[in-house]
């Protein structure tokens, strides 16, 4: 738990700006590129924006931004009185509707449906998308013995199971890894692992997330001669079932059919005892849509 502070630091210096290109609109003299999550009389748009989320009600030709500003600590709620205004032709009610878009994606259907009785608006509930991919980097296998903190190289493959519709932020990997010994550092490992990713930033360009292992199964194997007196003991290894509770960072960049990755791997790991130096596993790879 030592390195959470550095992690926080991370988590607190990422930025990168939206890349995803819809239609673009333009509101107040300034132009968007938005997303259209209801079509109809009354049609909802949105999009990330620096980070933030922003929603847009368009009626006819009148766009207008959805706000809920805050003055001396209380909301204003100022997008509740857009919509009553611009739903003010039929019986909707706005009080307990959120600046959220599963809250305005109702509201906006529930009007659509007053204005015409034969609307009606496909809703998916899920919609699983699978990725696999292939990474490669080093290691300095900081929980395990390492005396001199060398470096290893690291190859995996990794099985990604996602949901496009109701946990866009969420992410299921399998993930096999495979550490391979060098003539300085005599120790290989071979892993299976289960992660879990929140993706704190999420456009159809670019993500940013946390990768979380909270089970693995390693098995390693290392030569180490203990000389005491004319006593030889040699270890070689073994197999173990794991919950290391382990967190990383990672980041995922749209690229032809699928995306390039980068991740910092089990940079803090709460059941597991380091080797004193900090850990540094570094991967690079790709991963393709399946």
């Amino acid at each position: 738990m030592k390195h959470l502070p550095l992690l926080c630091l991370f988590l607190m210096l990422l930025s990168y700006p939206a890349l995803q290109a819809q239609q673009n609109y333009t509101v107040s003299g300034t132009t968007y590129s938005l997303k259209t999550e209801v079509e109809g009389t009354l049609t909802l748009l949105w999009n990330t924006i620096d980070g933030e989320y922003r929603y847009f009600s368009k009626k006819g030709n009148d766009i207008v931004e959805l706000k809920n500003s805050k003055t001396d600590g209380d909301y204003q709620e100022e997008y509740k009185e857009v919509l009553r205004s611009q739903t003010a032709d039929a019986v909707v009610a706005v009080e307990d509707v959120n600046l959220t878009l599963p809250s305005l994606r109702a509201f906006f259907i529930a009007y659509n449906k007053k204005i015409d009785p034969a609307y009606s608006v496909e809703t998916v509930s899920i919609q699983l998308k699978t990725r696999l991919g292939g990474f490669a980097g080093l290691s300095n296998n900081a929980y395990f013995f390492n005396p001199d903190n060398s470096f290893l190289p690291v190859l995996g493959v990794e099985f990604e199971i996602i949901d496009d519709v109701r946990l866009r932020r969420h992410a299921i990997v399998f993930q096999f890894r495979q550490l391979i010994s060098s003539s300085d550092y005599d120790f290989s490992s071979s892993q299976v692992s289960f992660n879990y990713r929140f993706k704190f930033i999420k456009t159809d360009r670019f993500d940013a997330f946390i990768n979380a292992k909270p089970a693995a199964f390693t098995s390693i194997s290392r030569n180490q001669i203990l000389v005491e007196g004319e006593e030889v003991t040699t270890f070689s290894g073994g197999s173990e079932f794991q919950f290391p509770g382990s967190f990383g960072i990672g980041f995922d960049h749209a690229l032809g059919n699928g995306y390039l990755t980068f991740l910092f791997n089990d940079v803090v790991a709460i059941n597991l005892d380091d080797n004193g130096e900090f850990p540094l596993e570094l991967t690079l790879g790709y991963k393709w849509n399946l």
